[in-house]
């Protein structure tokens, strides 16, 4: 007979452990995805909320795709009202050819932004 006592599931593995090479998903991950759920409609697998590759895999085929064609390089609306907003406080001109490519609007806010 052992004189060690028996302690029944110590020393078995823990159900709930993930895989070595699995991180969690971060909590702003989660919920960027829940968020993105409800705009799209998409429903999100609970077994993915433990798993940050999964997520973000999920994420990339949930997210809507990038617009194409003749304006897809337009800037936004918005950005556009930020420019002209700064652009009357600074008292300048935006130039024209910002109005046709976003990346050129967003390096003047940027270049321009009031401190």
């Amino acid at each position: 007979m052992s004189i060690h006592p028996t302690l029944p599931g110590l020393f078995e593995p823990v159900q709930a452990a993930l895989p070595l090479d699995v991180q969690p998903a971060t909590e702003k991950q989660i919920a960027f995805a829940r968020s993105l759920a409800a705009r799209t409609g998409r429903p999100l697998p609970a077994a993915l909320l433990t798993d940050r590759a999964g997520l973000s895999a999920w994420i990339d085929g949930a997210r809507p795709k990038t617009p194409e064609g003749p304006f897809a390089a337009y800037p936004s609306a918005k950005q556009v009202q930020f420019a002209e907003r700064i652009a009357r406080l600074k008292r300048r001109e935006i130039p024209a050819e910002c109005f046709k490519d976003k990346g050129l609007m967003s390096r003047w806010i940027d270049g321009n932004k009031p401190r």
